[in-house]
C-alpha cells in the first residue's frame, strides 16, 4: 500500500521546514517546475495523473486548471479550500496540522501553473490551531525563499495570503468562499459564469481542496503515470484520505488507494470494525450530505462512480459508522437542524424546506407525528433537490429522503407511540 500522507502524520516535529526537505523532498517538486517546465506542461501532467478534486465534487483537477483563460489582461487568482465543514470531515485538518509545506509547495506549483502571482488560502475559522500552524510554516517559506520575489531565482513571484473565515457551512461552496474572502456575505453565486473565467475579485480562479493541492508535488516527484496506476479504477488516480469516525475501534484518518478495497474493508480491515464488538447498522459514506447505507450496502467499492450507482456519494470521504442500537430518527433529526441552522437562506426550497423537515422530524420524533407527515418529508425533499444555487439544498434533502426510504419502520415506532425519546 503506498502512502504519500499519513507516513508523515502524528508528530509535531513534521511540520517544521528541516523535516520537509530532509525527509520529503521538500521543495524540489516546485524547483522543478520553475525552472524546467512549461505552465501548460505541468497542467497535463496533472491531468494524466487522473486525480480528481478531494473536496467533494470529484471533478478533474487538471481540467479545471485547464479551464482558465491562458491569456488574461486580468490577474489569476488560486484559491485553496481549507474550509473543512463538512461534518464527519477531518482529513484536510491533519494534513495542515502535520504537513503544512507540503500544501504551500503545491500552491507554488499550481500558481506558476496557472500564472498566479497571489494565492489564498481559505481556513475555516474553527481551526485556530491549525491557521497558527499554517501562517507559521507561510513565514518560514518566505524567510528561506520559497516565496515572495523571484523565486528560486527565477522570475516567478508568488505571496500566499492565509484568509480565516468564521465558521459558516456555506462557505465550504466554492463561490459563497469567494464572497466571504472578497468580505461579502458568504452565499452561493450564479453559476454561470463560473470561478474559472469570474471569480476571486471578479478574475479567473481555480478553487481547489487541500489534499487536492497538496497531491501535486507528489504527482511531480514521482510522476503522472506512478500516480494514475495507484487508482484501480480508469477514472480516479492516486490514493484518497478517508476519515473514519462514529461507532468503530479505531477512529482515524486512512489512506488507501483509489478503487482498491470496499466499504467493508476500510471499516473492519483498517478502523477495526464495530466497537463493543457490535453490528453495523448503517453508514454515512462520505460525510453527512451524503445518503445513508444500511451494512447490506457496504460491500461496494471504495470510490466515485460505485458510489454513485448506490445512490449514494464519496463527497469528501467522511465515513460515520452507527451500530445497532444507533436511533436513526434522532440522527436524521440533528443532521436536518443542522443543515437548517446553516442554510444562508438565499434559496426559497432551501431556506424553507430545511426548517419544515426539522420541524416534523422534531415533531414525530417527541410523539406528536403522523403517519402522512413520512410521505410530507419525502414531498419536501424532492422539492429541495437539485432547485437551488448550491449543493446545500441537494446534501439536506438526499440524507432525509435515505433515511426514511430505509429505516421506515423506526420512524413509525415514533408516531405509533411504540418508541419514546429520551
Amino acid at each position: 500500500m503506498n502512502t504519500l500522507f499519513v507516513q508523515h502524520f502524528g508528530n509535531d516535529e513534521n511540520r517544521k521546514l528541516s523535516y520537509y526537505t530532509a525527509q520529503m523532498m521538500g521543495y524540489q517538486a516546485a524547483r522543478r517546475a520553475i525552472l524546467e517546465m512549461k505552465p501548460e506542461q505541468i497542467i497535463e501532467d496533472v491531468k494524466k495523473s487522473s486525480i480528481r478534486g478531494r473536496g467533494g465534487a470529484g471533478f478533474p483537477t487538471g481540467m479545471k486548471w485547464g479551464f482558465l483563460p491562458k491569456e488574461s489582461a486580468k490577474p489569476k487568482y488560486l484559491v485553496c479550500n481549507a474550509d473543512e465543514s463538512e461534518p464527519g470531515t477531518f482529513k484536510d485538518r491533519d494534513i495542515i496540522r502535520y504537513t503544512p509545506h507540503l500544501l504551500i509547495e503545491g500552491m507554488i506549483i499550481g500558481s506558476y501553473a496557472i500564472g498566479c502571482t497571489h494565492a489564498y488560502i481559505y481556513i475555516r475559522g474553527e481551526y485556530t490551531r491549525e491557521a497558527k500552524i499554517l501562517q507559521e510554516a507561510i513565514d518560514e517559506a518566505y524567510k528561506n525563499g520559497f516565496l515572495g520575489k523571484g523565486i528560486f531565482n527565477s522570475s516567478f513571484n508568488l505571496d500566499v495570503t492565509l484568509h480565516r473565515g468564521a465558521g459558516a457551512y456555506i462557505c465550504g461552496e466554492e463561490t459563497a468562499l469567494l464572497n466571504s474572502l472578497e468580505g461579502k456575505r458568504g452565499e452561493p453565486r450564479v453559476k454561470p459564469p463560473f470561478p474559472a473565467l469570474v471569480g476571486a475579485f471578479s478574475c479567473p480562479t481555480a478553487v481547489n481542496n487541500v489534499e487536492t493541492i497538496a497531491t501535486v508535488p507528489h504527482i511531480l516527484n514521482r510522476g503522472a503515470e506512478w500516480y494514475a496506476k495507484l487508482g484501480r479504477i480508469e477514472k480516479s488516480g492516486g490514493t484518497r484520505l478517508m476519515s473514519v469516525s462514529g461507532h468503530v475501534k479505531n477512529p482515524g484518518v486512512y489512506e488507501v488507494e483509489a478503487g482498491s478495497i470496499t466499504l467493508r474493508q476500510l471499516i473492519e480491515d483498517h478502523a477495526g470494525g464495530c466497537w463493543k464488538d457490535k453490528k453495523i447498522k448503517a453508514v454515512i459514506p462520505g460525510g453527512s450530505s451524503a445518503p445513508v447505507l444500511t451494512a447490506d450496502e457496504i460491500d461496494v467499492v471504495l470510490d466515485i462512480e460505485p458510489f454513485q450507482k448506490i445512490g449514494t456519494m464519496m463527497g469528501s470521504g467522511a465515513v460515520m459508522v452507527c451500530d445497532e442500537d444507533t436511533d436513526m430518527v434522532q440522527l436524521i433529526w440533528r443532521i436536518t437542524k443542522f443543515y437548517a441552522h446553516e442554510s444562508c437562506g438565499q434559496c426559497t426550497p432551501c431556506r424553507e424546506g430545511c426548517h419544515w423537515m426539522e420541524a416534523i422530524l422534531h415533531r414525530i420524533l417527541h410523539g406528536a407525528g403522523a403517519e402522512k407527515d413520512l410521505d410530507m418529508l419525502l414531498d419536501i425533499a424532492n422539492n429541495i433537490g437539485g432547485k437551488t444555487l448550491c449543493a446545500l439544498g441537494d446534501a439536506a434533502a438526499g440524507p432525509v429522503i435515505s433515511f426514511v426510504k430505509k429505516f421506515r419502520t423506526e420512524f413509525e415506532s415514533y408516531i405509533r407511540g411504540q418508541k419514546k425519546y429520551a
